[in-house]
């Protein structure tokens, strides 16, 4: 029992981290958002309401000046003021934006808040494991290398829900008629949107790449289209 001590405590450790940032996330949200109130925005979520049968799909406006759009531990959903402002600049479609909080949606519908929770305990979990074990084996680089490899491991996690919402994305704005024309023309603009290009290599990022991401929904289009 005593051996099993350290990986305990990184589980829990983890579920009490998690619930920790889940809580300074939504205090944070509250303080800094408002309703998003935009008829061209509201008329594409309405189709996807009714795709889904639920009379709306809120939306909130959170107030910081980078792009993205996320989806909190509560199951709300957030664009950021950064990304609200490109659109009343014409950089931004509406369609565009529905993709997003499409996006954002299927994290919420297909549960990877609750999995990251999990995730992240067994992540802590393992970096203890692997410290132990590395640091014994090579004194003074293993518990370096053991980080590595559980960011490793957590960024291909990350990639995979990044597929998932996608996918969700992709049948939901179809089921809508929207389409997925503005889902794939925002993932093609949106390093030059959000001044961030290029990015380290694939196996440790946290999102997949650009054309790695739309090639993925161009090939479920083509396989619907074929089922």
């Amino acid at each position: 029992m005593l051996r099993l001590a350290p990986i305990l405590l990184a589980i829990a450790y983890g579920l009490v981290y998690w619930h920790f940032s889940a809580w300074r996330t939504k205090r944070e949200l509250d303080d800094r958002s408002t309703p998003l109130r935009d008829e061209g925005i509201e008329a594409v979520t309405a189709r996807m309401a009714r795709a889904l049968d639920l009379p709306k799909i809120p939306v909130h406006v959170y107030e910081i000046p980078t792009i993205n759009g996320l989806a909190a531990p509560d199951g709300r959903i957030f664009l950021t003021r950064g990304f609200l402002d490109r659109y009343k600049a014409g950089e931004v479609s509406a369609e565009e934006l529905a993709s997003v909080i499409a996006h954002e949606l299927g994290h919420v519908a297909l549960g990877h808040s609750r999995r990251r929770m999990i995730d992240f305990s067994g992540q802590n979990a393992v970096r203890v494991v692997l410290a132990t074990v590395l640091g014994r084996l090579l004194p003074g680089i293993g518990v370096m290398l053991a980080n590595g490899l559980v960011h490793l491991l957590a960024a291909g996690l990350s990639r995979k829900d990044e597929y998932e919402a996608d996918e969700y994305a992709a049948a939901l704005l179809t089921k809508a008629g929207i389409g997925t024309a503005g889902q794939k023309s925002l993932l093609a603009k949106l390093e030059q949107l959000s001044g961030m290009r290029g990015g380290p290599p694939v196996w440790l990022a946290s999102h997949p790449k650009t054309g790695d991401r739309i090639a993925t929904i161009e090939a479920l289009e083509q396989r619907w289209m074929q089922g």
